[in-house]
């Protein structure tokens, strides 16, 4: 098909969908290329994960394919103007129980890559950064992993910035809610349907919808009678909650400079945890430990995980439990030096998640000109310069073999076991009569 044939209508635009767009309209202007989403670029509040108030932004990966696009990623965001005004260069101090640091140091050292990277003892560790970490939660922790070249990105600014760029290069940008996928008699997927029954048509359809995929897959499925489309498992929609405090100038001035703050786990024990740099509006950020999964009959007989039913997902509407992991994770970094700290924003954000935390950037196998580029496991923001390129090369046929197979709709799925990072709540088993009546 020439160029100035193909079109393009990509479902989500998070940073999966957006990075595709992004690097779509440059390879090929004259082409039709349209993101959809339930939510404008610039509103007020969006319910894709990408979109928040700052991410985390490494390298700092024990797997060596996300250790090199991480640092590919990051070199994007130092050089290029688009990119530079929302990466802030902090640094990282991250707690490590057995031998990640030194899987990571060597994952540099594989890659020919030189960066102010080191380890230290717990003892050593206590002393920097004027003390800030001293009272953490060090049980378990074997050394710490300084990385003075990663840091955090302004993720919902950035989102914004680089979906606008790409709309000034001729993306079409489309609010509406996809009801189901739309197929042709041959079983090709021909584009999708929305709430309100108009229909959007393309040769590829691009689905970039994170914790909304399982329950689109479901109800096309249903709607089409292609019951192949399912995820049946392939990608599960987990929930977190996050929550700021807004710090006084005295205490702001302590921590401005501050690097990232990460704990990291076995799986038996749960998954890492993080605390960003304060925002320039003062509001210091972590996540809480408990990533759930929110299991409900999507149609009659079919039980799958999805976000709450409400337009904006509920994430505002923190139950006391989840409020209390965001507590118990400030008394993980800080100690009693947060003990006074008052929460002044909550939110819960899904993504999408795979039982090995990998990416799904795949044709999906049961249907023609139907692709899927998701599931972030809340560890995706970070690629966002690069994702679209691997995208792009999948749609093109032209991912490496080991990508290919890394990121495949159907390849062997572990269990989940031995990931921290995997939904192992229930929203139902976490919820109080209160929260459980608001979701």
């Amino acid at each position: 098909m020439a160029a100035k044939d193909q079109s393009y209508l990509i479902i989500g635009a998070g940073v999966f969908g957006v990075s595709t767009a992004y690097y779509l309209i440059q390879k090929y202007p004259q082409a039709s290329i349209t993101l959809v989403d339930r939510d404008a670029y610039d509103a007020d509040s969006r319910v894709a994960a990408s979109w928040d108030w700052n991410k985390v932004v490494r390298a700092d990966y024990d797997d060596l394919v996300y250790c090199r696009m991480g640092i590919e990623s990051q070199d994007i965001f130092k050089s290029d103007p688009l990119w530079k005004p929302y990466f802030h260069e902090t640094g990282i101090f991250w707690t490590c129980r057995g031998d990640y640091a030194q899987k990571v140091i060597d994952n540099y050292k594989k890659l020919g890559r030189k960066a102010d990277l080191y380890a230290v003892s717990v003892e050593e560790a206590k002393k920097m950064h004027d003390g800030l970490f001293d009272h953490a939660d060090y049980s378990g922790v074997t050394e710490v992993l300084i990385n003075n070249t990663s840091g955090w990105g302004a993720a919902g600014d950035c989102l914004q910035a680089v979906t606008r760029e790409a709309i000034k290069l001729g993306v079409k940008y489309v609010v509406a809610e996809v009801a189901s996928l739309q197929f042709d008699g041959s079983g090709r997927c021909t584009g999708l349907k929305t709430a309100n029954g108009r229909k959007l048509t393309a040769s590829h359809t691009i689905l970039s919808t994170g914790a909304f995929t399982p329950k689109l897959l479901e109800l096309s499925a249903h709607d089409s009678g292609r019951n192949a489309l399912r995820a049946d498992g392939r990608i599960v929609a987990g929930g977190i909650a996050t929550g700021l405090t807004k710090l006084d100038d005295k205490t702001y001035e302590k921590h401005a400079k501050m690097p990232v703050g990460m704990q990291g786990y076995p799986a038996e024990i749960g998954p890492f945890l993080g605390s960003l740099p304060p925002t320039p509006d003062h509001e210091l950020k972590w996540w809480g430990p408990t990533i759930f999964t929110n299991t409900r009959e999507v149609l009659p007989g079919r039980r799958i995980s999805m976000p709450p039913a409400k337009p904006d997902y509920g994430q505002w509407d923190v139950p006391p439990r989840l409020k209390k992991d965001i507590d118990d994770a400030n008394n993980v970094f800080y100690g009693k030096k947060g003990a006074d700290w008052k929460m002044n924003k909550y939110r819960i954000c899904w993504d999408a998640f795979t039982t090995t935390s990998d990416f799904i950037i795949s044709p999906h196998a049961a249907a023609q000109g139907l692709y899927v580029a998701t599931c972030g496991s809340f560890h995706g923001w970070k690629f966002f310069p690069v994702l679209g390129k691997y995208v792009v090369q999948m749609l093109e046929g032209a991912l490496p073999a080991d990508l290919a197979e890394k990121w495949a709709w159907d390849r062997h799925r572990p269990d989940p076991k031995d990931n921290p990072e995997y939904p192992r709540w229930e929203m139902n088993s976490i919820l109080d009569s209160v929260g459980s009546s608001k979701l």
